[in-house]
Formats: structure tokens, sequence, C-alpha cells
């Protein structure tokens, strides 16, 4: 396998990060729903409170591949746990064990801060995530169905 390093994202791979969720949006046929520029990035990455946390791959000095993740909670299990948001690695890339080893590295991590799990979701047509994501162990959840309030609707709840 190739050498793979994996790295903590810092406020100077702003530009990088937001990169890789253009071509990620691209990738899922969703560019037309991006409206993350760089400023709020940082802000929410790298501000007094940060939301989120990212894992920059570099293979050969380069970055290929990111996974922006953050702690979510369990009720059940009174324990946090680990929810990535995004995974994506540069197409020239794919087959060096980017992927695998962003994922090892959240997996790790989830261990070290005694997280009970680490979840994601995937496009249901998303075919080769999902046979890399059964390769590694993962689950389908077939049962939950994810639900979401935004924009003028969330506003309209808020205002209840």
């Amino acid at each position: 396998m190739t050498d793979i390093i994996i790295r903590d994202a810092q406020a100077d791979d702003i530009g990088t990060i937001h990169d890789f969720i253009l071509a990620l949006a691209d990738y899922e046929r969703l560019a037309h729903a991006v409206k993350a520029d760089r400023a709020t990035l940082a802000r929410y990455l790298f501000g007094p409170r940060p939301m989120a946390e990212v894992l920059i791959a570099e293979h050969e000095g380069r970055a290929v591949g990111f996974a922006l993740f953050f702690h979510n909670f369990s009720t059940f299990e009174a324990r946090p746990g680990v929810y990535l948001e995004d995974l994506f690695v540069l197409p020239d890339a794919r087959g060096l064990g980017a992927g695998k080893a962003l994922l090892a590295r959240l997996a790790a991590l989830a261990i070290e801060r005694d997280c009970a799990r680490l979840e994601w979701s995937v496009l249901d047509w998303n075919e080769p995530a999902i046979a890399f994501y059964r390769s590694l162990g993962a689950t389908a959840m077939d049962e939950w169905t994810v639900q979401r309030v935004d924009g003028d609707t969330l506003a309209a709840l808020a205002a209840l």
C-alpha cells in the first residue's frame, strides 16, 4: 500500500477544504446546493468555538482527501459518538488507501475519545462507496430514515 499520511487540518488548509467540498458536491451531483465559502468554514472550523474537525489525507506531500466530522451523543449509550459528515478522496488518488486511512484514523479517534460509535450517511445510489464501507465492516441502518428541516421550514418551526 502507498504511504498515506493523515493529519489534523489547520486554519491555513481552508482553501483545500473548500476545494474538497466543491469536488465532493460535484461528484454527488449537488454542486447547486453548496453555500459554503472559505470565511464561513474558517469561522466554524477554526474560530473561537469550532463546530467540526477535519482530517487531511496526504500522499507524497499532496492533499488527496479529507474527512469532516463532529461529535454527537447517544442517549441510549450515554456516550458521545463521531459523526462523519463528509469523506472525499480525489478521483486520481482513489485506490491508494486514503479513504481507508481516514476512516481508520476516525475509528481510532472515536476510541481515544471514549465514543460509542462512528456513523455516517451515504447516498443510496453511490454503490462504490457503499461497497467500500461494507468491506470495512459498516452496516446499514435500514430501519432509520433521515429527517431534516432547513431554510424557511426551520424558521417556521423555531417560531412555534
